[in-house]
């Protein structure tokens, strides 16, 4: 248990911060104090992380820019893998970009969002809640006279129907929001270089990608065969990767719901934002990204 002692005191420091949320926002709230703090906390650490998601963006985008620079190595070193490698990662380093770059501004972002799932989906770290009990502390709590500790499988009579299905509703919106970019990226960015499409959101996180497979140095012949069969799963795959969180909302507490309901809203936010299609010079708009 020592190895998850940073985790535990992570998740209590946040439980505490949900707790003086709540406290403070009660006089506007009433009864539903604890759910706006838990979506008030959310949006907070999604702002904290929101610097490595715009690294993580320019990452995307400078390999981006350098993809035709890639495609005309890859075609002048077709005979030579080695040497084709070596002038991939010393155009990478020239450009100050890397083919991984975008991968580590993601994985920085996960102990945050373990904290934020491990303290909404078992209460462990509020206030007589350590053990995980649904019925004391944060998941004790009520909105509109569900406790924050119900499941789905609890049942759904009195306001319990209603409230999570227009939370379940919800997900299901914004997942198919998400899918449907995530297949007009793995469309317009798949090529037969092996760049695969990036930026797919999944439970609120987004999967790191826009660079060629192989960590950027794909190869000729039966390698270009097989980027180009990774590219065409990846394209399949990845579209339904957002409706995980809609199957992880069946199984966790409506507090767990909420959290996930803010996040993933927010993901899709900045896939809005952050993610605009770039327009060439003389190419048209996609009026429908």
């Amino acid at each position: 248990m020592l190895a998850f002692a940073p985790l535990h005191a992570a998740v209590g420091v946040a439980a505490d911060t949900v707790t003086w949320l709540a406290g403070t926002l009660q006089p506007l709230t009433g009864g539903a104090a604890t759910a706006a703090a838990i979506v008030l906390f959310t949006i907070a650490v999604r702002l904290l992380v929101s610097p490595l998601t715009l690294a993580q963006v320019r990452g995307e985008r400078r390999r981006a820019a350098l993809a035709p620079q890639v495609r005309d190595l890859q075609r002048r070193y077709a005979d030579d893998p080695a040497r084709l490698q070596s002038e991939l990662f010393g155009l990478y380093r020239s450009a100050g970009a890397s083919p991984v770059a975008g991968c580590l501004p993601a994985l920085l972002q996960a102990p945050f969002f373990l904290v934020m799932y491990r303290l909404f989906s078992t209460g462990e770290g509020s206030t007589g809640g350590g053990t995980g009990d649904a019925g004391a502390g944060l998941l004790a709590e009520r909105l509109a006279g569900v406790p924050l500790g119900w499941h789905l499988s609890d049942g759904l009579a009195g306001a319990a129907g209603p409230l999570f299905g227009a939370l379940l509703a919800a997900l299901v919106g914004l997942a198919w929001w998400s899918s449907r970019r995530a297949r007009r990226a793995a469309t317009a960015g798949t090529t037969p270089s092996g760049t695969t499409p990036s930026g797919t959101a999944v439970d609120g996180t987004t999967v790191a990608g826009g660079g060629t497979t192989a960590g950027g140095a794909g190869t000729a012949g039966g390698g270009a065969t097989a980027d180009g069969a990774v590219s065409a799963v990846l394209g399949r795959v990845l579209p339904l990767l957002p409706y995980l969180t809609v199957v992880v909302a069946l199984v966790v507490p409506l507090a767990a719901v909420l959290y996930l309901v803010t996040t993933t809203a927010w993901t899709a936010l900045e896939q809005a934002v952050l993610r605009r299609p770039q327009v060439s010079a003389g190419q048209p708009l996609d009026r429908n990204s």
